[in-house]
């Protein structure tokens, strides 16, 4: 479940699916225009962070978007950095004196754990001085047999656009890192859950056609810890939301691409940018 919700918010951690994703309905991934009071525009599309290999996302609609957008907005500005996220990863993934990694999870949780090592190739001692998220992070991304370049946030990176980041490498390690250990006990847990490439399939088919039901579900059971859902999404979205506002002010016309997770309910930045007086329309 977590690494299908971290697919949805965090930039950093997955490989998607490997295999072609089968004809289905035409593309519709949501797409927001934000309207300011003196007219200038930013827009919102939330991205999923890894996709089965071939498939075809963009429509008119976002095209125009990106012809209209002046700066391109992402989590991670040097995202195809490979050494720069491994630099980062490695700055804060260790400490000395930890418990055995199984022993950091609830007993019911000790098989699962165990058979999601061995199907990624690994062993607890591979984990002796692996902090609990870190290990949660490796886990999960073991667990995919594509390559995470098949994200839409990579895709859009060539573009031609001036980028800009919201948060680094480190910065999204850093929100990991700071979790309480129970926090990182139910992220271990989480990472250790098979998902069957059934479930990867239906979570790319609810981005592609823009089921934004289908991606609450999603992320509501992958976040059901609080401290989780403070930390990764509901705390980043109020901070995001003043800078995407001011860039919109300032005329920078963004086009912001982050996980779609960060679009939904409530306090999502559509949500969060309309509660500040900004016009939010759904364009698909």
């Amino acid at each position: 479940m977590i690494r299908r919700c971290l697919a949805l918010l965090a930039a950093l951690a997955l490989a998607g699916c490997g295999e072609p994703e089968p004809a289905g309905p035409p593309p519709s991934p949501a797409l927001w225009e934000v309207t300011a009071a003196n007219g200038a525009k930013g827009w919102l599309f939330g991205t999923i962070h890894a996709l089965p290999e071939g498939t075809r996302w963009r429509t008119p609609e976002f095209e125009q978007a990106l012809a209209d957008a002046e700066v391109l907005v992402v989590e991670i500005a040097n995202l195809a950095d490979s050494q720069a996220a491994a630099s980062a990863f490695a700055a804060v993934a260790r400490s000395p004196g930890l418990p055995p990694l199984l022993a950091r999870v609830e007993p019911a949780a000790k098989a699962e754990l165990i058979r999601a090592l061995g199907r990624a190739g690994m062993t607890e001692r591979d984990f002796a001085t692996t902090e609990s998220w870190a290990a949660a992070l490796q886990i999960a991304n073991a667990a995919g047999s594509g390559d995470s370049a098949n994200g839409v946030d990579r895709a859009l990176l060539t573009s031609g656009l001036p980028v800009t980041g919201l948060e680094s490498f480190a910065a999204q390690f850093a929100l990991f890192d700071r979790l309480p250990e129970p926090a990182q006990a139910e992220l271990l847990e989480q990472a250790a859950a098979d998902t069957s490439p059934e479930e990867e399939g239906a979570l790319a088919r609810a981005w592609l056609t823009g089921d934004l039901a289908a991606l609450v579900q999603t992320t509501d059971r992958g976040l059901a810890d609080p401290e989780l859902r403070r930390v990764l999404l509901t705390g980043r979205n109020r901070a995001w939301a003043g800078r995407i506002a001011a860039m919109i002010e300032q005329g920078r016309y963004p086009l912001v691409a982050v996980g779609a997770g960060h679009m939904l309910g409530g306090e999502g930045l559509p949500a969060l940018l309309a509660a500040q007086g900004y016009k939010v329309s759904r364009l698909q």
